[in-house]
């Protein structure tokens, strides 16, 4: 199973957003529905993909994602 290292850009709050994720579709998706995303992402919708990275596993990518986020 693939997993994917994300960032997400918000011109509402002129903000990114880093995250992991095994359905990248999916994930998006969450992130820009002002219904079911109850976490702190809602108020940034719309989000917009920018970039997403490919890892091999879920070790790996939770590794990139910290070494982007800090």
């Amino acid at each position: 199973m693939s997993y994917f290292v994300y960032i997400l850009y918000s011109s509402t709050l002129d903000k990114y957003y880093v995250g992991q994720t095994s359905d990248m579709d999916a994930r998006l998706a969450f992130h820009n529905d002002a219904e079911r995303n109850k976490i702190w992402s809602s108020r940034g919708i719309p989000w917009e993909l920018k970039l997403q990275i490919e890892c091999l596993c879920r070790g790996e990518s939770a590794k990139l994602e910290r070494l982007i986020k800090s």
